[in-house]
C-alpha cells in the first residue's frame, strides 16, 4: 500500500529547478560544450553559416584571402575563445556543486558578478557594429537558466549575503609557505588573465589589430576592407567576444582561488582552467604557423606562472594529510 504521507509530489520541473544549482550546471556544461564545438570548427576548417552570409563570400573565397592567413587567423581567435569558454564552464561546475551546494555567499555572489562580466560582453557588438545572430540565440537561451538558478539558489544561501564577502580571503595564509607561494601566483595568474581581457575586448572595439597580426597576414586594414567592408566588423566580433571570455575567466579564476578553501575539487577546476586556457591560446599559434614571440611573450609567461602555482599548491590541495602550510579558516 503506498504511503501518501512519504510520496514526493513535486513536480518534473520543479524538482529540476529544485534550489537552481542544476540551472546553473546547465550553464557550465552548455559553455563547456560551445568551446568543444569551437575546437570542433576549427579543427575541421569549417566557418559558421551566419558568419558567411554575412560576408556574403563562400569558405574558399576566405581561404584565399592572404594565401589563407586571414581564415588562420579567424581560427586563431575562435580556438582561443574556445578555451576560455571550457575554463568558464569548468569553474562554474565547480562554484554550483561544491561551495554553492554548501551555502556560501561568496560563490552565488561571483556567479553574479561573473554572469554580468560574460553576458554583458555580448553587448560589445554595439562598438564594432555586428550583430552575431547565432551568439544571441544561445545568450538569450542560457540567461533565463542562469537568471532563474541565480534567484532560486539565493534563499538557500548562509549568513552574512552581502557582497563583502567576495573580499574575505578562506584562509589565514603563510605567504612564505609553498602553499602560499602557489596561492599568490594563482592569484596573479587570474588578475593577469583579467587584465588581458580587458585589453583584447579593448583592442576589438577599436583598432581590432595589433602589429603582429597585420605582419603575420601580410595585409592592411585597409585593403581588407576594399576586399569586404564586413570583414573587419566580423574579426572585431571575434577578438571582442574572446576578450570578454578572458576577463571574465580571470575574475572567477580570482576569486576561487581568494574565497575558495583548499580542496582536491578546486585544485583539479583551476588545473583544467589553466591547461584548457593556456593550451588553446598558445597552441594553436604554432599550428597555423604565427609564431611571433613578442606576441606570445605574455601568454608564456603567464602559462610559466599558472604551471608554477598548481604545482606548489598539490601538496595542500590534492594531499592535505601530507601538508599543514595551508593556514588556518577565517
Amino acid at each position: 500500500m503506498v504511503d501518501a504521507h512519504n510520496s514526493d509530489d513535486r513536480g518534473l520541473l520543479q524538482a529540476f529547478v529544485a534550489d537552481g544549482r542544476s540551472l546553473l550546471l546547465l550553464t557550465a556544461f552548455a559553455l563547456i560544450f560551445g568551446g568543444l564545438f569551437a575546437f570542433f570548427l576549427a579543427a575541421t576548417g569549417h566557418f559558421l553559416p551566419h558568419d558567411l552570409a554575412f560576408l556574403g563570400m563562400s569558405p574558399q573565397e576566405l581561404r584565399e584571402i592572404a594565401d589563407g592567413k586571414l581564415a588562420h587567423f579567424m581560427i586563431h581567435d575562435r580556438v582561443a575563445f574556445g578555451g576560455a569558454l571550457i575554463a568558464i564552464g569548468t569553474l562554474y561546475a565547480w562554484i554550483a556543486e561544491f561551495p554553492l551546494r554548501a551555502g556560501h555567499a561568496w560563490a552565488w555572489w561571483l556567479f553574479l558578478l561573473s554572469g554580468i562580466l560574460g553576458f554583458g560582453s555580448f553587448l560589445l557588438y554595439l562598438g564594432y557594429g555586428y550583430l552575431d545572430s547565432w551568439h544571441g540565440v544561445v545568450t538569450l537561451a542560457l540567461l533565463p537558466c542562469f537568471i532563474i538558478g541565480l534567484i532560486r539558489s539565493y534563499f538557500a544561501l548562509r549568513i552574512p549575503l552581502t557582497p563583502k564577502c567576495l573580499l574575505v580571503p578562506a584562509l589565514a595564509v603563510n605567504w612564505r609557505s609553498p602553499y602560499g607561494a602557489g596561492r599568490a601566483l594563482l592569484l596573479v595568474t587570474a588578475v593577469c588573465l583579467a587584465l588581458g581581457g580587458l585589453i583584447i575586448m579593448g583592442v576589438g572595439v577599436s583598432s581590432v589589430f595589433v602589429p603582429q597580426d597585420l605582419e603575420f597576414m601580410a595585409v592592411t586594414p585597409d585593403q581588407l576592407h576594399q576586399l569586404n567592408a564586413r570583414l573587419v566588423p566580423l574579426i572585431a566580433h571575434d577578438r571582442a567576444g574572446f576578450g570578454g571570455g578572458v576577463c571574465c575567466c580571470g575574475v572567477t579564476m580570482f576569486f576561487c582561488v581568494w574565497c575558495g578553501r583548499p580542496s582536491r575539487g578546486l585544485w583539479q577546476a583551476i588545473l583544467i582552467t589553466g591547461l584548457a586556457g593556456f593550451g588553446a591560446a598558445i597552441g594553436v599559434h604554432p599550428a597555423i604557423g604565427y609564431t611571433d614571440f613578442v606576441h606570445l611573450a605574455p601568454a608564456y609567461l603567464g602559462a610559466v606562472i599558472f604551471v608554477a602555482g598548481v604545482a606548489l599548491t598539490f601538496n595542500t590541495m590534492v594531499r592535505p594529510s601530507t601538508s599543514d602550510d595551508a593556514g588556518r579558516a577565517i
